[in-house]
């Protein structure tokens, strides 16, 4: 039966994964990075000041909502996002690129992030320009309402933006049991039973124990954990990755000149064997930077949404520094220590290394740490896989509550913490392979939801802009229903914005 199943699913794999969706997945980011002006660059200064930067400069980014309040603050938003996107794509997914790919590999993880800051960007000011409320009070955006009420609401789409929307929510629900469940637990009962031999169905029992007690509390417990956990691991994990590139520093210069010249298979002989080499390196590139910071997926713009912001593009901004984060920092940090370690030749791009996915981070942290370095990854592998099934939880209960209503949510919940338990005893390589098939088929209908809505993307875009960094006194845009649009401008008035 598996496989059977494995099959199938390298079939759809395939299919999902080929060349016309890395071209919509890339395209999508170009298109947006293109009409507002590479806004990434062009405003660098301007959202890092109003993200990382507002942390420490202003206290409504951190400050929790009321008990009454089901929002929760931007930093809350963006930990919890983190949580999903920084886990074992960051540490086993880019080891994954560099054996399948090759060092050139990092280069398009590089490109596909460089454009999907702007993707991701594009997300989160639709999923807040189109969120609602729900029964309970607790606002609820994603590619589901951005397709139904943006897509839906142009001439002749209202079926296509309903059945999108379905399709949507239909793909993130299996989705949060492969990418955000099964083969992060997977990923944790391998390592803790190949460092500490603890069997993996005990590994299963405590992460299902865990989980339940954060994930049946729902949003407001989830992002009270993933705000104290993603900083504390986040940093551990990048400093620990930054004493190996600063022993290793003579190597920086070879390890840059690997990632070029295998993005373009300089070294290969004969145009058949180029050919190929730039096909892995992008192919495993591309996947893996999607699989590690989401960006396409319509995937943490569900967190997002849920913030007490009014702003879109505020929470925009956010959701670019989410991927520079997640990529451009934690994952070029992993690479870089394994490039660095002497785990694989510079000079041709192969393997010296047995090792594989995390066993060949370990391999790179132990060249430094010793012992201490396996233990360190498994710790780490731990604390970014919780995490990132904690965040998952909540996308899979938003699309499930899309699907089925507010009060069926508690069933998800319960039926996703079971799988935890499952996922700790099933094959790594199908759990993998299952995470890419639907990440794949949750982008199609996003991507399709993006495009649609581009123009009032940048049409919101424009306007924050215009008022915020060029002094106009034009009216405010912040939700596409009047009802909220008002709701939203009294709070800001009242706070004396």
């Amino acid at each position: 039966m598996i496989d059977f199943i494995t099959r199938v699913n390298s079939a759809v794999n395939g299919f999902v994964w080929g060349l016309p969706m890395l071209v919509l997945l890339v395209g999508t980011g170009i298109l947006m990075t293109a009409a507002t002006k590479f806004f990434q660059v062009s405003h660098f200064g301007h959202w890092m000041k109003k993200t990382i930067g507002a942390v420490f400069t202003d206290r409504h980014v951190t400050a929790h909502t009321d008990r009454e309040d089901r929002s929760i603050s931007q930093f809350q938003s963006l930990c919890t996002a983190l949580a999903a996107t920084i886990g074992t794509g960051n540490i086993a997914g880019v080891a994954a690129a560099i054996v399948s790919g090759g060092p050139g590999a990092i280069f398009w993880m590089w490109i596909v992030s460089f454009f999907g800051m702007m993707t991701n960007y594009a997300e989160n000011v639709l999923g807040i320009y189109y969120r609602r409320k729900n029964p309970v009070g607790e606002w609820c955006g994603g590619a589901m309402y951005y397709l139904k009420d943006g897509l839906g609401s142009k001439k002749g789409c209202r079926e296509l933006g309903h059945i999108l929307a379905v399709l949507f929510s239909v793909f993130c629900v299996i989705a949060s049991f492969g990418i955000g469940n099964m083969s992060q637990i997977n990923t944790i009962a391998a390592n803790m039973n190949q460092v500490f031999s603890i069997p993996n169905i005990v590994m299963g029992i405590i992460l299902m124990i865990l989980a339940a007690v954060v994930i049946i509390g729902g949003l407001k417990r989830i992002a009270s954990v993933t705000e104290k956990l993603v900083p504390f691991m986040a940093i551990a994990y990048v400093l620990g990755a930054l004493v190996i590139v600063i022993v290793n520093a003579g190597q920086l210069g070879a390890v840059v000149a690997s990632i070029f010249k295998g993005a373009f298979g300089a070294r290969a002989v004969g145009g058949g064997i180029v050919g190929y080499g730039i096909k892995l390196a992008v192919t495993w590139g591309m996947k893996r930077g999607v699989f590690s910071n989401e960006a396409g997926l319509g995937s943490s713009v569900m967190v997002h949404s849920a913030s007490n912001v009014r702003e879109p593009v505020m929470q925009g901004m956010w959701g670019i520094f989410e991927v520079f984060a997640d990529t451009i920092v934690v994952c070029s940090l992993t690479a870089f220590a394994i490039l660095s370690s002497g785990v694989v030749d510079l000079e041709t791009g192969h393997m010296i290394s047995t090792s594989a996915s995390t066993a060949l981070v370990s391999e790179a942290f132990a060249s430094v740490f010793g012992k201490a370095g396996a233990a360190f990854i498994a710790f780490a592998i731990l604390l970014f896989a919780y995490s990132t099934v904690l965040g998952w939880s909540q996308y899979g209960m938003r699309a499930f509550e899309y699907l089925f209503g507010t009060k069926s949510t508690i069933i998800y919940r319960v039926v996703f913490v079971v799988f935890i338990l499952i996922g700790a005893t099933m094959n790594l390589q199908l759990a993998w392979d299952l995470s890419d098939t639907f990440n794949g088929l949750m982008a199609i209908p996003n991507l399709i939801g993006v495009l649609s809505c581009s123009g009032i993307v940048l049409k919101i875009t424009k306007n924050y802009v215009n008022r915020k960094l060029r002094g106009s006194t034009e009216e405010p845009i912040y939700s596409a229903f009047p009802e909220i649009q008002k709701e939203q401008e009294a709070a800001e008035k009242a706070a004396g914005v």
